[in-house]
């Protein structure tokens, strides 16, 4: 089939390539020529595990192009929209911004037949708002909902063998028809049987919304009983393996720690609260304002412990934080916890050097004014207290007697609760981490 990919952000590239790579004809159409002209190049514009690999493989088969030209998408049988919605500035509401203009581009070039795929995160009534605008443009095209789970790290496995397939359609002989289509784009995933779910498009905008707000409340359920652990002395990662053996409740997403970031998660429950109380129903998630606070109070507690540790103050004392992406295996430094401790202890006194295998570069744009280093054991020089921030493989396997032996004290807090307490201190290490006593 041939097929349109309208953004080629993180989203849109991964989904562009991995369409091409099951047997699709695709072009991916950006605004941003730089990032049309590297992946074109074969490269990726971000850091994603397989996707290079992926790009260049389909690269060699020709199915594969970008273009700053919308033209080019006409003619596709299905058109996929994948651009960003951020928080709107000084908002909880998601801007639609690009949404809107990926749509008023789009419309010229529809034809008869063709089906337009939302897959961006968008608030209940997107859909709807824009089948209006399609049908009076193209009253014979069609607008589905197929919202991305995409996870950072794992996206070119998510989309490629997705846990499930969700298609939002309008109750009509067209919304039928349009589903059938975009079951043929995904026949070689359905044919795994990964479980496809069609629904009405506002259950399937509503799909993305819930699962982020279910996933944020878990993280953040599990870093309120840190707090409590704390007040009480008891140790949240036996809590959450004892808890995380009930097969109603589940240990994944039980860890402890700085909380979640990101482009996602933070910006979609926000969107979704805002989105509440435009349609009257906004008590129905009130709980989520909780969830978000206790989300950013774990980063003050980081910022506490570290203070702790250092005698009561961080002033004038040299900090090394390991990690500014938001998670392991991404490049990704929106609204990353590790980042913000970094620029708070900055704030409060101390000479704060920051290091990440992957993130420098963006970390250097977002956060000039912090110092940099290349390598973990540059990073902990003669540093007074170590912070672990973000979970990368390499740092969970640091050992403690050689890093021991670079820094100027032996202390370490541990924000994801990822390091083994008993082997630190026994390398004479003073180890602390939320929600331990």
């Amino acid at each position: 089939m041939r097929v349109s990919v309208i953004g080629c952000g993180y989203l849109g590239a991964v989904h562009a390539a991995a369409m091409a790579k099951l047997g699709h004809e695709v072009v991916g159409v950006d605004v941003d020529a730089t990032k049309v002209a590297t992946l074109s190049a074969g490269d990726a514009p971000f850091y994603e595990p397989g996707l290079p690999g992926l790009l260049a493989e389909v690269r060699s088969t020709g199915r594969l192009s970008f273009t700053t030209d919308i033209a080019e998408a006409a003619g596709s049988d299905v058109h996929f929209v994948c651009v960003g919605t951020p928080q709107k500035h000084g908002e909880f509401g998601a801007d639609l911004t690009y949404v809107d203009a990926a749509v008023a581009s789009l419309l010229p070039h529809l034809g008869p037949g063709e089906v337009v795929v939302g897959k961006s995160t968008v608030p209940v009534g997107t859909a709807e708002a824009i089948a209006a605008r399609v049908a009076d443009a193209q009253p014979e095209a069609t607008v589905l909902w197929n919202p991305e789970f995409l996870r950072e790290g794992f996206a070119v496995q998510d989309t490629l063998h997705p846990d499930r397939i969700v298609i939002g359609a309008p109750a009509t002989d067209a919304g039928e028809r349009a589903t059938a289509v975009l079951s043929q784009v995904y026949a070689i995933a359905i044919a795994e049987d990964t479980p496809v779910v069609v629904t009405d498009l506002a259950t399937a905008q509503l799909v993305k919304a819930a699962a982020n707000a279910f996933l944020a409340t878990k993280i953040s359920f599990i870093n309120a009983m840190a707090e409590l652990c704390e007040a009480t002395g008891a140790n949240v990662v036996a809590l959450a393996d004892a808890i995380g053996h009930d097969a109603r409740i589940g240990r994944r997403f039980l860890n402890a720690g700085l909380g979640f970031g990101g482009g996602c998660l933070p910006k979609d429950i926000r969107a979704f609260m805002a989105r509440a109380g435009e349609l009257g129903a906004d008590q129905a998630l009130s709980f989520l304002k909780e969830v978000d606070a206790i989300n950013m109070r774990r980063r003050v507690r980081m910022v506490d412990l570290a203070r702790d540790v250092c005698d009561g103050s961080i002033v004038g004392r040299r900090v090394a934080v390991l990690g500014a992406a938001f998670k392991p295996d991404s490049d990704d430094v929106r609204d990353s916890p590790a980042l913000s401790v970094a620029a708070q202890m900055g704030l409060q006194g101390a000479t704060v050097v920051v290091t990440d295998p992957q993130a420098l570069d963006n970390a250097r744009r977002a956060w000039p004014d912090l110092r940099y280093a290349e390598t973990a054991q540059q990073a902990v020089a003669d540093a007074d207290v170590v912070i672990l921030a973000t979970e990368w493989s390499e740092y969970r396997a640091l050992d403690p007697a050689e890093l021991g032996a670079l820094v100027a004290h032996r202390r370490m807090v541990d924000g994801r609760n990822v390091l083994d307490p008993a082997a630190w201190r026994a390398a004479g290490w003073t180890y602390r981490a939320l929600g331990r006593p």
